[in-house]
């Protein structure tokens, strides 16, 4: 049942928030619920992590095993990040008159049940439950893109959901052509979309058919994913939905789709089609990284070269996926972790920055660390972090991935990787140098009072810093076993 109530959490947290009778007990439910939901998807994800095997339930309609697990813990925990700090900053909307206050009840529905939506997507065994549950986020995290009502935010969100809708159907229609492989392999009777059904079958599934379908695959949910070049709802959208949302949006939801592509990408090469998958993985990743770096380097806005870098990152672990090998895959799934924590962490220092400077734009954002001291240094620590420089984590990742790449001898993917996160590095310390270290207006004033929820971006700051210096090795052993499950050994 541990599944179950996983799932049920967010649903009736959610409900709960919306039935309060005001927005201070909404805020309540919400947190009460956000812990209990962090609580639930720890107690289902540690033990598979630790080897304990793979959980069922509900007749193997629902299924965890390491991969899953790894995605559990992640959306728990940015999504507990999330909804804890959305009061402070919820509030503060509310006080610039961003939008009406009865409404705040609603934004804790929907930030509920799409963390329900994205813990379903990666816990359901069957890939077309595993397609609606990826459509379902779409659609309840557009209402959270526009929630402010601002012509901007609504732009955004249509834009977000038509790009997504027709992405999500080429991935329908890779879906459908795997349950026809299967149909072609196992006969009439045989035909499924139960994904541990597929895996067995795999050595048996005609290549053609599956070719076709992965490319379908990697084309909708690469969208969803915010892989290049179907990326262009991305920028719009992380950056004009309320921080906390953008955090979500870019720390879980694109690693939810990504997920959706690997599921795909163990079955095909576990079929004749051999590393197929594995190569158009490594072509879309090195595109997106390739594209993220001009938009990176000239944006204006903070979220939006945020949401740029999050194309960038999407790149790098499909890179790794494509490299394949035990050091590659490893990195790949260690970089899901850091880059999950480190730009949920970078989008709220993003938001507040904006609530005190009243702006996005860079060039107005000058002297953070003077103006707020623990976001202006934050500001710094995570774009050092984010760009894979040492001793943080995700230098650890991007080593093992860059290294991976050249041991097997694929010296121009490698050197492009290495260009690529090199210039975007460059970027990064220019403009986030200027915005902590530039003169104080003196319009802002300084000194900032962030309370218990400080804790909410200096945690998951120290967790990377540490993945830098040190693995812990029950987190090594997970991942190994994560790499495991997505080598299909």
């Amino acid at each position: 049942m541990k599944l179950i109530w996983l799932l049920l959490i967010p649903i009736l947290a959610g409900a709960a928030s919306a039935a309060a009778p005001d927005r201070r007990l909404a805020y309540w439910l919400s947190g009460v619920g956000s812990t209990l939901t962090l609580l639930a998807g720890m107690l289902v994800a540690l033990p598979v992590l630790a080897g304990s095997g793979v959980v069922r339930e509900a007749g193997g309609l629902f299924r965890v095993d390491a991969l899953s697990a790894l995605l559990v813990a992640v959306i728990v925990i940015v999504g507990a990040m999330a909804t804890l700090y959305s009061a402070g900053y919820m509030e503060k909307e509310v006080a610039e008159g961003v939008f009406e206050p009865r409404r705040l009840k609603w934004y804790y529905l929907w930030l509920h049940v799409f963390i329900f939506t994205m813990l379903l997507t990666v816990t359901v065994d069957n890939l077309g439950l595993m397609w609606v549950a990826i459509e379902a986020t779409t659609l309840v995290s557009a209402l959270l893109v526009g929630f402010t009502h601002q012509r901007a935010s609504l732009e955004a969100a249509w834009k977000y959901i038509i790009i997504c809708t027709v992405g999500i159907g080429f991935a329908l229609l890779g879906t459908i052509l795997t349950f026809a492989a299967a149909q072609q392999a196992l006969g009439e009777a045989g035909g499924t979309l139960d994904w541990t059904a597929l895996v067995e079958a795999s050595p048996s599934l005609p290549v053609g058919l599956v070719k076709l379908a992965f490319i379908f695959i990697l084309v909708g949910y690469g969208t969803k994913a915010g892989l290049a070049p179907m990326h262009t709802w991305l920028p719009d959208a992380h950056s004009q939905a309320p921080s906390p949302v953008s955090a979500l949006l870019s720390g879980v939801l694109l690693n939810c789709a990504l997920y959706g592509i690997v599921r795909f990408h163990i079955i095909v090469s576990g079929s004749p089609a051999g590393d197929f998958s594995a190569n158009l993985l490594l072509l879309f990743g090195l595109v997106s990284m390739g594209l993220a770096v001009p938009f990176v380097l000239t944006q204006q806005d903070i979220k939006r070269m945020l949401a740029y870098s999050s194309v960038e990152h999407m790149g790098i672990m499909a890179v790794g996926f494509g490299f394949g090998g035990p050091l590659a895959v490893y990195g790949a799934l260690l970089h899901l972790v850091n880059h999950a924590l480190t730009k949920a962490m970078l989008f709220l220092v993003a938001g507040n920055l904006a609530h005190r400077y009243h702006t996005r734009q860079m060039a107005r954002i000058k002297g953070a660390a003077q103006a707020m001291p623990v976001t202006g240094t934050l500001l710094l620590l995570g774009a050092f972090a984010i760009t894979g420089s040492p001793p943080f984590g995700l230098f650890a990742s991007e080593f093992s991935v860059l290294t991976a790449g050249f041991h097997q001898g694929r010296l121009i993917p490698a050197v492009l990787f290495l260009l690529f996160i090199a210039v975007i590095f460059a970027g990064f310390a220019y403009y986030a140098g200027k915005m902590a270290l530039g003169g104080l207006p003196a319009r802002i004033p300084r000194g900032e009072k962030l309370g218990w929820q400080a804790a909410l971006v200096i945690l998951p700051t120290l967790v990377v810093l540490a993945l830098g210096i040190y693995m812990p090795p029950a987190l090594g052993k997970a991942l190994e076993a994560v790499a495991g499950v997505v080598r299909g050994v």
